[in-house]
């Protein structure tokens, strides 16, 4: 007698988005099924990778991850076509760290002359990342969102205190808005209701869950992945049919574990391939909870996880 795969019954389906213009645009989304269940329904387009590039030097990243930029980390511009011609981004992630009102605090003019020069420098998507701060962000990007009409950018994280600013210029000038929420699913829906009800198209919502590291919360954003798939997919809830991105990158080099040299603790090994492995763990992990975008800075981790969701894929 013949067995016969349980399978579940997908009612939902996430939507489909594209980012960027022309040949080189990317669409993500449009899953039948549970992330790579491919026995069970159909995932149109594969999980895309964006690599990071800062709109200013950083200063406190570990030498693992500065290596293979150390040539272009003052051209943030250079950065970006070396991420896609030797690389092989997808997209652009430009977190623009510079307008931290606690940082550099640069002028919303200047980062937004900087991020345009990004822009035009690659053909891929490029996502614009600020800083979680509603004034600044707000700033910038409905600058940017205004200058770079049509582009078909992503703007984030567009959160509850400043969707109207940030929604209303992804409306006017074609672009698309990354919801953020505090890692809740409630949180997330109530911000896609809100975008929908100032008028957002649902084909230009991104979700950001918000991405906790490998031992700094991964567990509570796959959880929350996992209950927000569940709910698109076998109840229908249309207001969490949205694909998902995750900002990876910044969250992993940033722990401890990853910026410990081997003469901190020799127990560790190779900083380096812990670094690295950090960051693919994590994403690897988040594929597997629903993630559509990763947004990736090491090359190797990128390397490493093209390999993954090809073999994924089947």
């Amino acid at each position: 007698m013949a067995f016969d795969i349980p399978k579940v019954n997908y009612s939902g389906k996430i939507r489909e988005i594209t980012l960027g213009t022309g040949v080189t645009s990317v669409t993500v989304g449009g899953a039948t099924s549970y992330p790579f269940h491919l026995f069970e329904g159909s995932m149109p387009h594969p999980p895309r990778i964006a690599m990071e590039v800062f709109d200013s030097k950083p200063d406190e990243w570990p030498v693992a991850a500065i290596e293979p930029f150390a040539d272009v980390l003052d051209d943030p511009a250079a950065w970006a076509k070396k991420n896609v011609a030797e690389y092989g981004a997808d997209m652009i992630a430009l977190q623009m760290t510079s307008i931290d009102p606690n940082g550099m605090n640069r002028s919303a003019r200047e980062a937004a002359d900087i991020a345009k020069k990004v822009i035009a420098a690659v053909d891929v998507p490029v996502i614009l990342w600020g800083v979680g701060n509603h004034e600044k962000d707000t700033e910038v990007l409905r600058i940017l969102a205004e200058e770079c009409d049509g582009k078909n950018l992503a703007l984030g994280p567009v959160e509850e205190g400043d969707y109207k600013q940030i929604g209303a210029g992804a409306l006017a000038y074609k672009h698309v808005a990354v919801a953020s929420s505090p890692i809740d699913v409630n949180l997330a829906k109530q911000l896609n209701i809100l975008l929908g009800n100032l008028g957002v198209p649902a084909d230009k919502i991104l979700v950001d869950p918000t991405t906790g590291a490998l031992g700094y919360g991964l567990e509570y954003t796959y959880s929350v992945m996992e209950r927000d798939r569940m709910a698109a997919l076998t109840q229908e809830d249309e207001k969490l049919q949205y694909p998902i991105i995750c900002n990876v990158g910044i969250e992993v080099w940033k722990t401890k574990e990853a910026k410990m040299t081997e003469a901190d603790d020799p127990k560790l090994g190779s900083a380096k391939e812990r670094g690295i492995l950090m960051e693919c763990v994590t994403a690897t992990s988040l594929l597997l909870a629903g993630a559509d975008i990763l947004i990736l800075r090491h090359p190797e981790s990128v390397k490493q996880m093209k390999k993954m969701i090809q073999n994924l894929m089947g």
